[in-house]
């Protein structure tokens, strides 16, 4: 959420920002509500103030032993205090429907962000590794056969419908090895804290990260009212919700693998084949809580933790910053990664690092209290892939495939797989 204080200071710099999102200048319908808003609380205030000075009035009314004047001043008390009511209704309306229109507006972009709509217009900035020049036409991940005994989605269709798999054998296995491979790398070689959290989470933990009001779609709701996590952002992220933590605590540096739930609304007839794009699916998630002038450090940090996932792997890979038409909703800035696929002959998102300065933390009321002794701050938050547990699975299959169907497995997850190096042309671990 905006610091309306901010906005009165310098809306044109605000309408300027909000406006490279794509949004028409919002700065003086904000600061109009909010000026009847702050009239209105000031107004409350003093008929309060008045409605106090009469109400100590009545005692030594009353004890005059004047009824005439006693009734007059009760009524006057009377009418003061269905005034104050009134204003204090007044004032609430006010503040809920300026709440109501900051909170569906998206994150300010640093002001080095590139320009731009969409996808063509993001900027390169880092690739690694050469794609393997194959001396047969790759497959894609499912039409592999030493692929197509583990990946059922036939059954899965059956069980829940479109988009989900049932994986097993040699699948589910190398799908298990990589994340308990990302985990332990994060944990062992980067500093993160292994988190368990819930899938389900209350309203509150949704609007504090931002999937609600606006994206609520995107997600599932159960019939009791929680909903299941799009990621574990929203978890991670809201273990701060409503602290005010020391200064000395910081950074607080998480990472969590769970299930993670997506309706895709929006994304019909878009990768329908295969398990690129699912409902159900899981991730290794890093989230950073850090103060606010280290924030900028810790993007460039976590997105080279994801990207050394990748490098352990010798996955292919490219960075990208996104331009301001296609980072979401919360970020002030976006990496994103995307790794080669073969199959597809092109690099596929598998891991988005972003960092929002102090925009969940607002919506959460998160802060930190200054070592110095200075007022509470709003702390920074970041999220980021480490990484889409099944992009990487693609990854791994599309790249090591061989002419035979059989597919060969990374060197750095042999550890994690007993010591099997390969999968099958007919989908045995070996």
């Amino acid at each position: 959420m905006h610091d309306i204080r901010t906005i009165r200071e310098n809306p044109a710099a605000f309408d300027a920002a909000i406006s490279r999102r794509g949004l028409e200048p919002v700065s003086s319908e904000l600061l109009r509500i909010d000026e009847d808003r702050r009239a209105a609380i000031l107004a409350a205030e003093t008929a309060q103030a008045d409605q106090n000075k009469a109400a100590k009035e009545i005692g030594k009314v009353k004890a005059s032993g004047d009824d005439a004047a006693f009734q007059t001043l009760r009524d006057e008390v009377a009418a003061k205090k269905a005034a104050v009511a009134d204003l204090q209704a007044r004032a609430k309306e006010l503040d809920d429907t300026l709440t109501e229109l900051l909170i569906g507006l998206p994150n300010l972009p640093f002001d080095d962000v590139p320009d731009g709509a969409d996808e063509d217009d993001n900027v390169e900035v880092r690739r690694w590794g050469t794609p393997r020049d194959f001396d047969f036409q790759p497959k894609e991940h499912f039409e592999i056969p030493g692929v197509i005994p583990g990946m059922d989605f036939e059954t899965a269709a059956k069980l829940s419908g479109s988009r989900f798999v049932v994986m097993s054998g040699a699948i589910a296995r190398v799908h298990r090895a990589l994340a308990q491979f990302m985990l332990d790398t994060h944990i062992s070689e980067n500093g993160l804290q292994e988190t368990w959290t819930p899938v389900l989470v209350r309203d509150d933990m949704m609007y504090g990260t931002g999937q609600l009001p606006k994206f609520g779609e995107d997600s599932y709701q159960t019939t009791n009212g929680w909903w299941l996590v799009p990621t574990a952002e929203v978890t991670l992220t809201n273990i701060v919700n409503g602290m005010t933590v020391d200064e000395s605590t910081l950074p607080r540096r998480y990472v969590a693998h769970t299930q993670c739930f997506r309706s895709e609304a929006g994304s019909a007839g878009r990768d329908t084949s295969g398990m690129l794009r699912q409902h159900q699916f899981e991730k290794v998630e890093m989230v950073s809580i850090t103060h606010p002038d280290h924030s900028r450090d810790e993007l460039d940090r976590m997105t080279g933790c994801a990207q050394g996932i990748l490098e352990k792997l010798g996955l292919p890979y490219r960075t990208v910053v996104l331009c301001v038409g296609d980072m979401g909703f919360g970020a002030r800035q976006t990496h994103d990664i995307e790794v080669w696929l073969p199959g597809q002959n092109t690099y596929r998102e598998i891991s988005s690092v972003s960092v929002c300065g102090d925009f969940q933390a607002r919506r959460m009321n998160a802060r930190f209290k200054p070592a110095d002794g200075g007022k509470p701050e709003y702390l920074h938050t970041l999220n980021g892939s480490g990484l889409a547990v099944g992009r990487c699975l693609i990854a791994v299959l599309e790249n090591g495939q061989e002419k035979d169907g059989s597919v060969t497995l990374p060197e750095a997850l042999h550890p994690w797989l007993g010591g099997h190096t390969r999968i099958s042309a007919d989908g045995k671990m070996v």
